[in-house]
């Protein structure tokens, strides 16, 4: 088994989350960032309170020692064409290259029902057939080229209530796309849409380049399924927690990418309320878990 050369970076979001400001949105930015430092993270992904201005970032973070390890980009590409996609990233593209993050996440947000909160996940936007499957890939596979050509890989981040969810989905986006777009592998995203985790990692491992841990609460999934929720309800109802508090076995996962020698950032990302779910404490249990699981695989005592 090889190593893992990872890092552990985490999201705002278990602070402050951008879709539901009700749910810490007094937070100020400089709490999860202080919080975050303190606990052990080396780098956080990006939020809407963080500065905008590339330098400005670099040097906010620097005064937390810790770094940008990516940001989300809102795509279009299932409607739009890819001129205009290379035109809206500029900003966002050189932000991310100034501050040395290697991926961009990528989110499709075309048709999403992620951000509707009284939109049953089954009303989220599918491809009517293969033929616009094939069109959406070539576009996004055509970005991922730009984006490499400016040095920064797009790592597609497959989610609830997007045209890519389900694992036969993600198996549809890797089969038609090359390299060029790299996965974002969300165990909790995964999970929810009814895969297993551990078997969908192994299927596209070599396209992995970014890493989202994110556990399930399966009661709480479960009744989300059966009650068809919205995305946002579901989240406030608690179905998504940090590794080591619900039905995710991470060790396995994380062995699998050692075998494969991923070297990147592993990235706790779990939105809840914190007002149930204290954010220091979740977060320092989500790093203590994957901090545990890396120095066992590694050796480590």
């Amino acid at each position: 088994m090889g190593k893992l050369q990872v890092r552990i970076g985490i999201n705002p979001i278990s602070w402050t989350n951008d879709d539901l400001p009700q749910l810490g949105g007094d937070t100020p930015l400089e709490t999860c960032l202080a919080e975050g430092s303190e606990i052990g993270y080396e780098g956080f992904e990006l939020g809407n309170k963080f500065p905008k201005d590339p330098e400005q970032l670099k040097a906010k973070l620097a005064g937390y020692g810790a770094v940008v390890v990516s940001g989300w980009y809102s795509g279009t590409l299932a409607e739009n064409s890819l001129e205009h996609e290379i035109e809206a990233v500029q900003a966002h593209m050189k932000k991310l290259v100034h501050n040395g993050c290697a991926v961009m996440v990528y989110g499709e947000v075309a048709g999403s029902v992620q951000g509707q909160q009284q939109t049953p996940l089954s009303r989220r936007p599918r491809f009517p057939g293969m033929a616009q499957w094939e069109a959406y890939a070539k576009k996004l596979d055509a970005f991922g080229a730009y984006l490499k050509s400016h040095g920064i890989t797009l790592a597609y981040h497959h989610h609830m209530g997007a045209y890519c969810e389900s694992p036969q989905d993600l198996d549809t986006l890797m089969q038609l796309t090359s390299p060029n777009v790299g996965l974002l592998f969300d165990t909790g995203h995964i999970t929810f849409a009814g895969g297993d985790a551990l078997t969908e990692l192994r299927k596209h491992i070599d396209r992995v380049v970014h890493v989202h841990c994110k556990d399930v609460r399966q009661n709480v999934m479960l009744k989300a399924r059966n009650n068809d929720q919205s995305f946002l309800n579901s989240v406030l109802d608690g179905v998504f927690t940090v590794p080591g508090d619900g039905m995710i076995d991470f060790g396995p996962i994380l062995q699998e990418l050692a075998y494969h020698d991923y070297a990147g950032w592993l990235v706790v990302e779990a939105e809840q309320d914190p007002a149930v779910a204290p954010s220091y404490e979740y977060a320092k249990k989500g790093y203590d878990t994957l901090a545990g699981l890396v120095r066992k695989i590694n050796g480590a005592k």
